[in-house]
């Protein structure tokens, strides 16, 4: 989808349309909204993941403590430690640095299942 990190994580349910397979992206670069086109196997990793934490409002919400807890959280997955995730699941992986245009968002819920 080539959402930015803090794109990605600001994700909130509302901004996923799966009537048109597409996703609101608000406040992105120079504070613009954009719709972006959603892929089924994205879909479906961001399903499997909410499934997990049912947050009412986040896609990826602050996972530190409970279940209770992190669904009440009111804000999303730290990026610091989005980063560090992503730099582990690309080495694991096996995927060199100059060839990595992966998608946060893509990724991010296959982190997240990991973690749970």
């Amino acid at each position: 989808m080539g959402l930015r990190l803090e794109e990605a994580l600001s994700l909130q349910v509302a901004d996923i349309d799966t009537g048109y397979n597409r996703v609101h992206i608000r406040r992105g670069k120079g504070h613009k909204d954009r719709l972006v086109p959603l892929p089924d196997l994205t879909l479906l990793g961001l399903r499997a993941l909410w499934s997990k934490h049912r947050h009412p409002n986040l896609i990826f919400p602050n996972a530190k403590g409970s279940l209770e807890t992190i669904q009440r959280a009111t804000t999303h997955m730290d990026k610091g430690g989005a980063q560090k995730a992503m730099k582990i699941v690309v080495t694991e992986c096996g995927i060199k640095k100059k060839s990595l245009y992966t998608s946060f968002a893509t990724v991010l819920p296959l982190i997240s299942l990991n973690a749970a």
